[in-house]
Order: structure tokens, then C-alpha cells, then sequence
């Protein structure tokens, strides 16, 4: 619908019947202006001298979806990159902070002896779980979209028509994760950022709270974590033959192998393996179910892949990290598949388990 209506020789002729009401006040993202659009209304303009906004239909009737969908891929990845970049920004100043704020004094240190000093709060335990929490959500963010992005290179520089269809079919399938993911645990690493801070954190003076309020967005626009979920799950593997999970499947028990015996990450290599052989049986399951059906916890599946990827790009990091980094992602490696990639195989578990309690629980219940 554009602004200004096509004259029949291809110039501007009369303007639209399209108001802007006024600006919403957002939560975050300020910098950014939204506004609210009345369309048809005649109360400004009236083309051809009557009430009604004039738009042209683009594409098929009925291929609206898919074509939304084309036109916000690249969207789609870009919201992921701002998501991981807030988590990243969220992370690094809580790191600050925590090394300079001192609080307490070590649990061995017995008694109330006002001469033991006290130490930086990165030392409580607590503490540190927290800030590498957000650490392993925060940099596998980071690369989950930096693999996308490469998807996005290969793609565009292919040589051959197999490599492309394989980076296109690789894309199209993480394309709703690389949105998803990040501005989900994104946003669980920026509350976190604000929860090291202390009663601090929840103030104007210090940058997490602009942090957690410009994050909140990314799981809502260019598509809710719901609206990806379906994409997911309805379009990209149940539609699908299974070819781009497959190619998927390729490369994450690729990674897999790798570990020797002895390795430091065999441990790693295998709890990722379970994870992933969980998700397969997930996605048998949901091809014997009706697609509606199948769709019912779509959400908490798109998390549960998320985790799994995630989970793999920070085994192919630790695997890959030369001697100087080895440590910082063999650590951080450990502590994802350790702590995080469970809860995967729990929402895996939840969804091969059909619930369907939501969708059962009548509206006047409500």
C-alpha cells in the first residue's frame, strides 16, 4: 500500500487514504520509531475524491505466508544478530562489575574477623555460575548467527548447484533458529546481567536495564518465537523430507566423531550425540502425528533444537580453539553441555509426550 498512488503514466498521483495516528511509546528499542498506521479512514486523504487505502496484491493468492517469510529471512537473521550482540554487551559489563564490586569473604574464612578483606563478588560461587551462564548463551548466540552467516556466503558464492542447494537447505532450516534462539537466551543472559548487578541493575545508572528493555523486543518482531516454532516445525521438517535435517544430522555427528580416545571432550562428544539421537526420535514421532497435533508444543521443540546446535558449535569451537584459547572453550563447552543441554533433552521428552493440556483447557477455565 504505498504512500503515494501510481498515476496512469507511472507518476505520482494522489495520496493514499494511510494516516499516521501517532507514535507508540515503546519499552525499549527508542531509538527506533514505531508508529500507528489507520488505513481507510478518509480523514486526511481521499483518493479519487472517496474514503478507502488502495493496495496491490503481491504474488499468488494464497502464497502470502511464504513470501512474507522470503522477504524476512535475511530480518529474521539480523534480529538473532542483535539479540547476540545485547547478550554479549550485557555479559561483558556484568564482568566488569563483578571483578571491581567487593562483597563478603571466602565461606573458609571462619568467624566475623573484620580483618579478613573482602573479595570481588566474582568469587561467590552463585556468582560465577551466573556470569557463565551468560557467557556459553551469550557467545554461542554469537555463533549460531555467525554460522548462519557463513550459510549466507556459501549460498551466494556456490560453484556448483549441489553446494548451493545444500547452504540454502541448511539456512532455510536454522534460519527460524538463528531468530529464536538468541533473543530467547539473549534475553534470559541480559536478566541475569541484571541480577549480578544487584539493586543497581535495576536502575537507569547502569546500561543492563536498557540492555534487558532493548532485548525484550527481539522475541516478538519479525515473526514471535511461536510464529518461528511453527515455521520450524510445520514447514521446514514435517513439509520437508527430512533432507536439510539430514544435512544437518551430517555435520553435528561429524563434529562428533572427532574426539579420540582420551580426548578431554569424548564425554561431550557424547552427551551431544544422545541429545541429538533424542531429537531424531522427537521428529519420528511428530511425522506419525496429525499436523495440528504435531504443532502443539512446536515452542518448546524450536528451544530444544536450539540447544542442540548450540551445543554443537561449542564442541566444534573447543575441538578447533588453538592451544591459547583451548582452556576458555573447553570450559566453556563443558559447562553448556553439562548445565544446559539436559534441560534440551527434557523439552525433547516433553514434546515427543503429545501434551496437549493447553489446548484442552476450555475457555471458561481460563
Amino acid at each position: 500500500m504505498p504512500k503515494w498512488l501510481p498515476s496512469a503514466n507511472g507518476e505520482l498521483g494522489d495520496r493514499n487514504d494511510i494516516t499516521v495516528m501517532g507514535l507508540n511509546h515503546k519499552m525499549g528499542y527508542r531509538g527506533t520509531t514505531n508508529c500507528l498506521l489507520a488505513f481507510g479512514e478518509g480523514s486526511r486523504h481521499r483518493p479519487d475524491g472517496e474514503a478507502g487505502a488502495i493496495g496491490f496484491r503481491v504474488g499468488e493468492v494464497g502464497q502470502g505466508l511464504a513470501i512474507m517469510f522470503q522477504m524476512m529471512n535475511e530480518a529474521r537473521i539480523a534480529v538473532g544478530v542483535g539479540a547476540a550482540a545485547l547478550a554479549c554487551r550485557g555479559y561483558h559489563h556484568s564482568l566488569a562489575y563483578v571483578r571491581e564490586r567487593a562483597q563478603g569473604r571466602p565461606a573458609a574464612a571462619r568467624g566475623r574477623n573484620a580483618e579478613i578483606p573482602q573479595v570481588p563478588i566474582i568469587m561467590h560461587p552463585d556468582v560465577r555460575r551466573m556470569l557463565l551462564t551468560q557467557k556459553v548463551f551469550a557467545e554461542g548466540a554469537l555463533a549460531l548467527v555467525l554460522y548462519c552467516a557463513r550459510l549466507v556466503d556459501e549460498a551466494a558464492n556456490a560453484v556448483t548447484d549441489s553446494a548451493w542447494r545444500e547452504a540454502e537447505a541448511l539456512l532455510g532450516l536454522l534460519t527460524p533458529v538463528a531468530k529464536s534462539w538468541p533473543a530467547e537466551f539473549g534475553l534470559a543472559a541480559n536478566d541475569l546481567a541484571i541480577q549480578l548487578h544487584g539493586g543497581y541493575g535495576y536502575t537507569r545508572d547502569f546500561d543492563v536495564e536498557q540492555v534487558y528493555r532493548d532485548n525484550r523486543l527481539n522475541p516478538i518482531h519479525e515473526g514471535t518465537h511461536g510464529i518461528q516454532a511453527i515455521d520450524l516445525v510445520g514447514r521446514k521438517i514435517l513439509r520437508d523430507s527430512g533432507a536439510a535435517l539430514a544435512l544437518l544430522g551430517e555435520r553435528i555427528t561429524g563434529t562428533i566423531a572427532r574426539p579420540g580416545k582420551g580426548n578431554d571432550l569424548v564425554n561431550d562428544a557424547d552427551a551431544l550425540n544422545e541429545a541429538w539421537t533424542d531429537l531424531l526420535d522427537v521428529v519420528a514421532c511428530l511425522r506419525q502425528e496429525p499436523a495440528d497435533k504435531a504443532l502443539h508444543n512446536a515452542s518448546a521443540f524450536l528451544s530444544a533444537l536450539g540447544h542442540v546446535v548450540v551445543g554443537w558449535l561449542w564442541l566444534d569451537q573447543a575441538l578447533a580453539a588453538a592451544a591459547a584459547m583451548r582452556e576458555i572453550r573447553l570450559r566453556s563447552c563443558r559447562y553448556f553441555v553439562s548445565t544446559e543441554l539436559p534441560k534440551a533433552r527434557q523439552q525433547l521428552t516433553f514434546v515427543k509426550s503429545l501434551n496437549d493440556e493447553a489446548v484442552q483447557f476450555a475457555d471458561a477455565l481460563f
